[in-house]
This record gives structure tokens, C-alpha cells and sequence, in this order.
């Protein structure tokens, strides 16, 4: 693969910035990056070449971002099982078993991404330390490659967060800042510790590396399906990180032609915490006014205004696809409904089999992930 990264780019004012630097938005609008790539001659990789392949994510390395230090930051992340749990002749769903991960989340897969490139950033010496933020499960993983890329790190985390995630950040070494307030207040004191000198901002939402590491939940389906894709991908959205990584991936692997069908992307926003939604339903391509944050079991979700809304809504809309909302009663009985299958899921993993359960079923497979292990947080009550 002959493929080299150039830069981070503004997606709305097309400013850049080299990605040796630390600056982790863009200083115009302060919105997110993406990432822009130089190309030559561009490949990914077939089908018959994957077997012989390492069992991780970086299988699928031509469609990722050049890493040099990527062997030393995996902990063999990535081909999680993908599991029948509805099999029947107007429809069938499978569910991917992303809580099989290394700190037992889907956000493994985006961490790797963003410890590599802040190793390479360490020994080219820019960087002292990593701050991260998160509701639990980013931070853990934040956490715990760091720790295996020897890097120094502090996560901010909501007061009240699961006293399970954090004995497990802090057993990885990172220190833990607990913040009053809600999942915003933490995203608050992050970006200002980010912006002292030497910090790498190692953000799940505005560093783009992290959705290049989620894009490869759906090549991974890609292979499993030998070469196929399902007819409906359905994912939880808070920060939108799962969902735009499968965006790219579904836009990369139709643009190289291998594959030939496009699934639908099927958002799911807890209803107490669902401004997303409700945006998408109402035609709009922006947030609206904010909404009261209600307390809910998806506390993963519970994102009131996600910087990325507009590029999460565009991405939905562009599959066809749909938001869909869950109760908290909903959330609660598929927990109890999927642990009696033998599959023990947080709370807010199970969001999307609350919603698929809820609805009428669509045609073809349905693919929906378990995104992180019920020992993180129990059974909710």
C-alpha cells in the first residue's frame, strides 16, 4: 500500500494542521478533525489474503493510517465473534461481541489507534503526557494502552462514574480526575487541561485517528460475511464514534468494489438523552435547542451535544437509515433478556437489541453490537 497521511483537516472550514502537532481542534471554528490523505496507489486488502494474517485489527492495515508503532501498542484487539440471536424468515440478527475486548469495550479498537500515534509523537519529544476523557469505557482504554505504550496519563471522568471502571483505569496507572456535573462538565475540564503545553488530547470525538480504529468493527463483519456486508448495521450513538467509523468503512469498501451492497446505519439514542434523534426526525442538520438531560442506564450515550451531530446525521441519512429511541425500561429488560441468553452486556451496550426488539423486524440481516461487558457496571435494577 503506497498511502501516506498528510494532515488533520477541518471538515467545515478545510483548515489544517500537521499531525506532529498537538493542536487537537481547529482553531477556527474549534470544531473536530478529519483526517486528509496523499495518495498513491491505493489498495485494501482481498479476502483470500486475510487468513494468513495477525489476529487483530491491524489485518485490515492498508485501510488504516500508517502506524509505526503499532506493534507495540496492540494487545490483539479487534475479531470479535458475531453471533446469531434471531434467526426467522422476514428477518435475522446477529449480534458482534465487541465486549470480548481487551478492557472489555468496543473503544479498544479506537484507542490502539490514538496510543500509537501519540508514542510516535513521545519519541519524536513533543509529548509528556495524555489526557482523555470519558464516561468510563474510553478512559479505561485510554488507560490501558498507555500503559502498554509507557506513556503518562490522566482521565477525567463524570462524578458518580461506575466505581468498577474506575478501579479499572487506575489499575492500568493512569490517574483519575473526577468531575461534579454531568458527561459535558468532563469534556469541559479535559479540553482545558489539553490545551497546556506538551498534552496530547487523546479524544475519542475530536482526534480522528480513534474513527479510523472503529471502521474496522465493519470490516471485520466484511470478512466474516465473505465479502458481503448485512442489510442493516445497527449502532449505539452518543458521540457518534461507532457509527462515523462504519460510515467510512462502508464509503471505502464500496469505492474500491468490494462489496456490492450498502446497509442501512440504525442509530440508537436512549429517549431520556436524544438529541440526536430528534434532530434527524425533524429534518434538520444541525442540533436544535438543547433539551433537559434526563438520568438514564445508557449513561455511554448520554451525550446532549455531540460535536460531530453534523457529520453523524449526514452519515445516516446518506445509508438511508433511521434513529431509533429506548426507554429505560426497555434498556433494563433486554440486559435481563440477554444475560438469561448468556450474553452479560452493560446497560448501555444492549441499547440496540432494546430497539431492534422493540421493532418490527427488517429484511435480511440485521447486525447489532454488544459494546461493553455487564462486569463494568451489573445488572441495572
Amino acid at each position: 500500500m503506497l498511502i501516506f497521511m498528510t494532515s488533520y483537516v477541518c471538515p467545515r472550514c478545510q483548515v489544517h494542521s500537521p499531525t506532529d502537532a498537538l493542536t487537537w481542534r481547529c482553531p477556527k471554528c474549534r470544531g473536530p478533525w478529519d483526517l486528509e490523505f496523499a495518495a498513491g496507489p491505493v489498495s485494501l486488502p482481498s479476502l483470500t489474503s486475510l487468513p494468513s494474517r495477525r489476529n487483530s485489527l491491524w489485518r485490515y492495515e492498508e485501510a488504516l493510517p500508517p502506524m509505526p508503532y503499532a506493534p507495540e501498542v496492540t494487545l490483539g484487539e479487534g475479531r470479535t465473534p458475531l453471533v446469531p440471536l434471531v434467526e426467522g424468515e422476514e428477518g435475522s440478527v446477529s449480534a458482534k461481541l465487541d465486549f470480548l475486548m481487551p478492557t472489555l469495550s468496543f473503544k479498544d479498537r479506537g484507542a490502539v489507534m490514538l496510543a500509537a500515534h501519540a508514542l510516535r509523537l513521545a519519541r519524536n519529544g513533543s509529548l509528556r503526557r495524555v489526557v482523555a476523557d470519558s464516561s468510563g469505557n474510553a478512559g479505561t482504554a485510554i488507560a490501558a494502552y498507555g500503559a502498554r505504550a509507557g506513556l503518562d496519563c490522566l482521565v477525567y471522568v463524570p462524578e458518580g462514574t461506575s466505581p468498577k471502571k474506575l478501579e479499572q483505569i487506575r489499575a492500568h496507572g493512569a490517574q483519575v480526575v473526577e468531575v461534579p456535573g454531568d458527561r459535558e462538565a468532563t469534556a469541559r475540564a479535559a479540553r482545558a487541561a489539553a490545551d497546556e503545553p506538551g498534552t496530547f488530547y487523546a479524544s475519542h470525538v475530536y482526534n480522528p485517528y480513534f474513527l479510523h480504529g472503529t471502521k474496522t468493527y465493519v470490516y471485520e463483519l466484511w470478512e466474516e460475511l465473505g465479502g458481503r456486508l448485512p442489510d442493516t448495521i445497527v449502532v449505539p450513538v452518543g458521540n457518534g464514534t461507532l457509527l462515523l467509523g462504519a460510515a467510512l468503512a462502508l464509503d471505502e469498501l464500496h469505492r474500491h468494489g468490494l462489496t456490492d451492497n450498502r446497509p442501512a446505519l440504525v442509530a440508537v439514542q436512549a429517549e431520556a438523552v436524544s438529541p440526536l434523534a430528534a434532530a434527524f426526525h425533524a429534518g434538520a442538520e444541525e442540533l436544535g435547542e438543547a433539551a433537559p438531560v434526563r438520568p438514564t442506564l445508557a449513561e455511554g450515550i448520554a451525550i446532549p451535544a455531540p460535536p460531530r451531530a453534523h457529520q453523524i446525521l449526514r452519515a445516516v441519512r446518506a445509508t438511508g437509515g433511521t434513529f431509533l429511541t429506548v426507554t429505560e425500561d426497555q434498556i433494563r429488560s433486554a440486559q435481563h433478556e440477554l444475560a438469561r441468553r448468556g450474553l452479560f452486556v452493560e446497560s448501555t451496550g444492549v441499547a440496540c437489541w432494546a430497539a431492534v426488539r422493540a421493532t418490527a423486524p427488517r429484511p435480511g440481516l440485521t447486525v447489532v453490537p454488544l459494546c461493553g461487558a455487564g462486569a463494568k457496571t451489573g445488572l441495572a435494577q
